[in-house]
């Protein structure tokens, strides 16, 4: 049996020997006659984690252990998790049209670099305790095995929201946690807080998603971290290689500024300065804000890097210009992340959430959603370009939907966030009144402006006619008035390549992914 080194070269000297123009979402090397057929396999120990007897690991795990028994699989050396948050079906039908249309082609037949991958399935996306989930259950079961209760993060069903002792014997290991174990280099990406649901999913165990530093967990006695504490405290293996997203302000104490804004500070009352903390590991924590310290960076070195680019969430990618002190795109954070992993010849593993497409959704905004969901899928190319389908699993799904709706009669190639229309003159509703092709079930676009409304407060239904609809601040009508648009229950995609891939198939729950990708790497039996 060829181990990986050795596969590595012979792949190598194959793609030396080979021709240079590759298609861009092709894998960057082809391998010849002798050595296609090779299985690779790399040295790790199947690791019986902590939530192994739980009802819904059982379930999966058997789940996926039966498509495995069908279908010949290869197995993977890296792993890259792709999280839209709240990336719908719809939102991906709408970023397809909207990207083609940005590049001045034909939108509908456009595709994206996820549309690529051969491997899809629906994922259902309900939680222990909830038909339309939140972000942080929906993560944990991707990131875990197991369904768990609302609002809660890396604990098991038994657990209870917001209940601090509950954590107590319910605790889990996460798929990177296993890959640490292993000897594999980890990361984690997101544009929104590195302290949030999806990306914290990866590392903590916390009874409230919501308590992202040491002033939001109740005081009831208990000593509970807080999920930046955890996040600095992880001690499993040697820890994250990579760690890029915006958050500061969780992990500085009140009396520190912020170091790119006067006006703002830490939030911690502990005294505690966790990025200090992270620097002080070894000589080779490096701690950036800002696309010019990022930009020192050497990634192809053994630096271990923090990067948190604002002080809550990073910007929306429409609006990421505006950044005097500028930013990393998700696609250029993908690109380090994978170049520093990459270093470690045992493999990694990595996630890489577009966290805002979520933000959007929420304030009724398709033109910011869609925008962080194109973001999301050049980090997808890009990670694509820069790996081989031999060696890495690569998956992109959403962890919840949105309520977000495709609908009217466009014509082909009618701009995505315009008018619905079929020709010169928008199509009319029953009122007489243009409508967007795009909307939500419920959201800020059904309240009352000030002055709007009759006598009893209700709202007529705004005349779109001079309004511009392409304007990235526009927000789309609702049905139901809301402050905040809400989740959607309905299942996402889930699209896959690479070893395992193939086990990506049918109605999946979405604890499954972590079955996938655990089997696939070896982690896990």
């Amino acid at each position: 049996m060829l181990n990986s080194v050795l596969f590595r070269a012979l792949v190598g000297a194959t793609a030396l020997l080979g021709t240079a123009g590759c298609a861009h979402f092709q894998p960057m090397f082809e391998t010849d006659s002798a050595v296609e057929n090779v299985v690779v396999q790399y040295t790790r120990d199947a690791i019986k984690p902590a939530q192994a007897n739980d009802s819904y690991y059982l379930s999966a795990a058997e789940a996926i252990s039966d498509k495995q028994s069908l279908r010949e699989t290869k197995q993977a050396k890296n792993f890259i998790l792709f999280v839209g948050d709240g990336m719908s079906i719809s939102t991906i039908t709408a970023a397809r049209i909207y990207a083609g249309q940005q590049a001045g082609v034909d939108g509908e037949s456009y595709k994206l670099a996820m549309d690529t991958l051969p491997w899809s399935a629906l994922s259902k996306t309900y939680s222990h305790d909830a038909q339309i989930p939140d972000s942080a259950a929906t993560a944990t079961a991707m990131t875990t095995g197991i369904k768990v209760p609302a609002r809660t993060l890396g604990i098991s069903q038994e657990a209870i929201y917001s209940n601090c002792a509950s954590i107590e014997g319910n605790g889990t290991n996460s798929l990177w946690e296993l890959a640490e174990a292993q000897g594999l280099a980890t990361g984690v990406i997101s544009t929104a807080r590195i302290t949030h649901a999806t990306p914290a999913s990866t590392y903590a165990e916390s009874a409230s998603r919501n308590w992202e530093d040491d002033t939001e967990i109740d005081d009831d006695g208990s000593d509970c971290a807080d999920i930046a504490r955890q996040l600095i405290e992880w001690d499993h293996g040697d820890g994250f290689e990579i760690v890029l997203g915006g958050g500061r302000r969780h992990l500085l104490p009140v009396t520190k500024q912020d170091p790119e804004y006067a006006d703002k500070a830490g939030r911690r009352t502990d005294d505690r300065n966790l990025i200090e903390e992270w620097t002080a590991k070894s000589s080779n924590h490096e701690f950036v804000f800002d696309q010019a310290g990022f930009e020192a960076v050497d990634f192809t070195s053994d630096r271990r890097v923090l990067g948190l680019f604002e002080p809550s969430h990073m910007q929306y990618e429409l609006d990421r210009a505006d950044d005097e002190a500028g930013e990393p795109s998700l696609a250029e954070m993908t690109e380090a992340a994978i170049t520093r992993l990459s270093q470690d010849e045992d493999g990694f593993v990595l996630m890489v959430e577009g966290g805002r497409v979520d933000h959007a959704h929420h304030g009724g905004n398709a033109a910011r959603a869609l925008g962080d969901a194109v973001a999301l899928d050049r980090a997808v190319a890009k990670a694509l370009e820069m790996t081989s389908a031999d060696e890495t699993l690569i998956m992109v799904t959403a962890d919840h939907a949105h309520t977000m709706t495709i609908a009217g009669y466009s014509a082909r190639n009618n701009p995505i966030l315009g008018l619905s229309s079929m020709g010169f003159t928008p199509n009319k509703a029953a009122d007489g009144k243009p409508y967007t092709t795009l909307g939500y079930i419920n959201g800020p676009g059904a309240i009352c402006g000030e002055g709007e409304g009759d006598a009893e407060g209700i709202c007529a239904r705004s005349d779109l006619t001079k309004r511009d609809t392409l304007d990235k601040d526009f927000q789309q009508q609702a049905a139901i008035p809301m402050a905040s648009e809400t989740h959607g229950g309905e299942d996402v995609a889930l699209m896959a390549s690479g070893p395992g891939a193939n086990l990506v198939s049918g109605v999946m729950e979405q604890n499954e992914i972590f079955h996938v990708a655990g089997q696939s790497l070896g982690l896990i039996q």
